[in-house]
């Protein structure tokens, strides 16, 4: 057993399953991250060279290179040219947080509620957004996530006019709302925008919402594309501030 610095013991080195169904490179990926994760190698510090790790691993230099791709596409490692792989340091810009906790809300106790759907005659914004002109036609949807009954989440939204399109027939369907966070949406739908920020609720907002003013909020713009490129819709979800909270992890475990 080897000793990383300061007396620690580090973990016996992992090995190459030959017999196994994943890929070798993968599994030297693995096994560089495991010993990272353990704290064989801190951050900054370089990794042993693309001949060592052959040796050591009797593998290729083609399998050592795409394991290391593959830990820098990662955000593992970065290589320095003539210098060599090093480990990267815990980069707060490299956060990722996804809307799981949203799509939790959509169980079988959330029920969405049509407030209106009317056509409207799109305004400089509705226009830009959905790239029509202004004045032409579109058409605007309210609707409201009920969770236990109580008011959840406050949904308005756009759509395109065009009665030969099905996309528009099943955006009207109320459980579209759930579709768009459990992967059951309208397969014409090539691709979306989201964008999230902190916003004080309108009196409108509060009143749908049933929560005292002034509330502080999140607001959550979504933009819908079709296979060619063309919004669909465009709209926003608003909930009160305690609805949901955003949470994520840095680094390696």
């Amino acid at each position: 057993m080897s000793e990383l610095k300061g007396g620690a013991a580090a973990p016996v080195r992992p090995y190459i399953d030959r017999d196994s169904d994943q890929p070798v490179y993968v599994q030297l990926a693995d096994i560089l991250r495991q010993q990272i994760s353990a704290g064989a190698f801190r951050p900054g510090e370089q990794l042993p060279s693309e001949a060592m790790l052959v040796r050591t691993y009797q593998v290729s230099p083609m399998t050592v290179r795409r394991a290391i791709n593959l830990l820098t596409d990662q955000n593992v490692v970065t290589t320095v040219q003539g210098r060599g792989t090093f480990v990267k340091a815990v980069q707060l810009g490299a956060a990722a947080f996804d809307l799981s906790d949203l799509q939790a809300m959509f169980s079988d106790d959330a029920v969405v509620k049509l407030v209106e759907a009317r056509f409207v005659a799109a305004d400089e914004r509705t226009a830009r957004k959905l790239q029509i002109e202004v004045g032409e036609y579109a058409i605007y949807i309210r609707r409201l996530l009920l969770i236990h009954n109580e008011p959840a989440f406050y949904h308005r939204g756009y759509l395109i006019y065009d009665p030969t399109r099905p996309i528009v027939e099943s955006e009207l369907e109320v459980t579209v709302l759930k579709g768009l966070f459990d992967g059951t949406g309208s397969p014409l739908i090539k691709r979306g925008e989201l964008s999230m920020e902190a916003a004080l609720l309108t009196e409108e907002e509060a009143a749908i919402l049933q929560v005292s003013l002034p509330a502080a909020g999140w607001l959550l713009e979504h933009r819908f594309f079709d296979f060619d490129d063309k919004p669909v819709s465009w709209g926003w979800f608003v909930c009160h501030g305690d609805r949901f909270r955003l949470h994520t992890k840095i680094g390696l475990e």
